[in-house]
């Protein structure tokens, strides 16, 4: 097992409390703390040119998603990237979509982006990982 370093973290008291209520299930804020560096370094980790699969989750505004240059049409001119979607009504305007997605890591990162910049787009998260290891 890999040596254990220390380090001090300064964060506002609120968000401290939101922490601690949101991890219940670890058994300290050190482990809740790994846990969430791992998923960020796993989400990042792989290079250009490694093949990726995984999940982009949008949370949007379905009245401004339709304007040009809009979710459906980033979608269709992904080139093939994309291999399914889920959507969701979260309320009258607001939805989820669940795309499933395959391909370079570079051009999963580039259609996360041009996702994430589209007309309504409230969030958008990737979570990733590579096939295989950069190094086979």
């Amino acid at each position: 097992m890999a040596e254990l370093v220390r380090f001090g973290v300064a964060m506002p008291e609120d968000l401290v409390a939101r922490f601690d209520a949101a991890t219940g299930n670890f058994r300290n804020r050190s482990d809740a703390l790994r846990r969430l560096i791992q998923e960020y370094l796993a989400e990042r980790e792989f290079t250009p040119d490694q093949e990726v699969m995984g999940t982009v989750t949008l949370i949007y505004d379905h009245h401004r998603s339709r304007e040009p240059g809009g979710l459906t049409e980033i979608q269709h001119d992904a080139g093939g990237l994309v291999h399914s979607t889920m959507h969701v009504h979260l309320d009258h305007r607001r939805c989820l979509e669940v795309v499933v997605v395959r391909g370079s890591g570079g051009k999963i990162r580039d259609l996360v982006e041009r996702l994430g910049s589209a007309p309504g787009v409230l969030q958008a998260r990737l979570q990733a990982a590579p096939l295989r290891p950069a190094d086979s």
